[in-house]
């Protein structure tokens, strides 16, 4: 693999609708992309940080500037900058994997273009499509949350996730199981927005039969999980805590989940969530594939690690009109409740040069081998 540049591309999509959870409300997706450029190929990766430090630490500013400044002087000190290499070469560097996993992502796209091997087929897919979910952000009535899941169903998603915080949650839960039935798939997520100090109004949750609640409390408390799985019977599923393999040992070792949240921005990387599945799958641990608002390269990289053997459940991988009107690539279409796995080289999806031009806000170019 050899790299002669790499761009940092920030775009600006508005969504189709605002989406609102616990931590706030977005209306458009401030994103830095990544591209790497050789003499045989070139890579796309996307940094999946938000444009305030509100779900994690990291955020889009802060991620570009951690690329430029430290991590890719790293990289350029490789005489081999293959993908597999990445997540070495930066552990120096403390935290950032949302930034750290754009660059291994550009890296491992270009490098299975040259190889003429897909994403999926590198990070051992199953599974020609996947099933889809969806998630519904908080809402400013219970009516207005009934008409959006009626929407979702129509178009066909197989799962319902309900974004939740105090003060929403028991009733728009009931008002969706008592209109949709016990049929739908539900589950909600709290992104880390109860204390344990809330387990007797989570335990109102039981009665609705959902596959999951997700995050109740924050990322930090293994032990407050471990507690409150005791006193639930609805499974907890962790995401912000789980932020490596080792992590998600851990996790389990304690009992503080019985399901997992794969997101590859969250872990560093495609490499790591992989790590991440084998290490549930030993423990007969199900997971699923979390989403992050992604443009179609992302979604590409996502729908392909969805189609792993222990994504057992349907995942936040939605088409691509549940949130942009206009893709930068392909749109990813919803077929019978599901997506279907890029079949091209690498992440199988490239950015059409005409919607990459309208949403690009900046750009800046770096020869290999020189800082910013």
């Amino acid at each position: 693999m050899k790299v002669e540049e790499v761009e940092l591309r920030r775009i600006r999509l508005p969504l189709v609708t605002p989406f609102t959870t616990s931590f706030g409300t977005e209306a458009d997706r401030d994103i830095l992309l990544v591209k790497v450029t050789g003499p045989d190929a070139e890579g796309w990766g996307e940094c999946v940080a938000l444009a305030e430090p509100v779900y994690s630490s990291e955020y889009v500013d802060g991620a570009a500037d951690v690329i430029r400044r430290h991590l890719l002087p790293r990289l350029f000190a490789l005489s081999d900058p293959a993908a597999r290499f990445v997540g070495p070469a930066l552990a120096d560097v403390k935290g950032h994997p949302m930034a750290k996993a754009a660059l291994e992502m550009a890296l491992l796209d270009a490098e299975l273009r040259i190889a003429g091997m897909t994403f999926g087929a590198y990070l051992g897919a199953v599974r020609g499509r996947v099933p889809a979910g969806v998630s519904v952000g908080i809402m400013a009535s219970v009516p207005q949350l009934l008409d959006a899941v009626d929407a979702y169903l129509e178009q066909g998603y197989l799962r319902v996730k309900l974004k939740i915080q105090p003060g929403w949650d028991v009733e728009p839960v009931q008002a969706v199981r008592e209109r949709f039935g016990d049929g739908l798939a539900l589950q909600v997520d709290a992104n880390t927005a109860y204390t344990l100090a809330d387990a007797r109004h989570l335990a109102r949750l039981d009665p609705f039969d959902m596959l999951l609640i997700e995050q109740p409390l924050a990322e930090d408390d293994l032990a407050g999980h471990a507690t409150l799985a005791k006193q639930l019977r609805t499974p907890i599923c962790l995401d912000e805590s789980i932020t490596s393999a080792r992590a998600a040992a851990e996790a389990l070792a304690r009992g503080a989940c019985a399901v997992v949240n794969i997101k590859a921005g969250r872990v560093g990387g495609y490499l790591e969530a992989r790590r991440v599945h084998d290490v549930c799958a030993a423990s007969g641990v199900p997971v699923w594939c979390g989403g992050m608002l992604e443009t179609g390269l992302g979604r590409a990289a996502n729908v392909a690690l969805a189609a792993l053997p222990n994504f057992s459940l349907p995942g936040d991988t939605s088409a691509s009109d549940r949130y942009w009107r206009h893709d930068i690539t392909v749109p990813f279409i919803l077929n019978e409740g599901h997506l279907a796995v890029p079949t091209g080289p690498g992440l199988g999806v490239a950015p059409d040069p005409d919607a990459l031009a309208e949403s690009t806000t900046s750009s800046e170019r770096l020869r290999w081998g020189t800082s910013g």
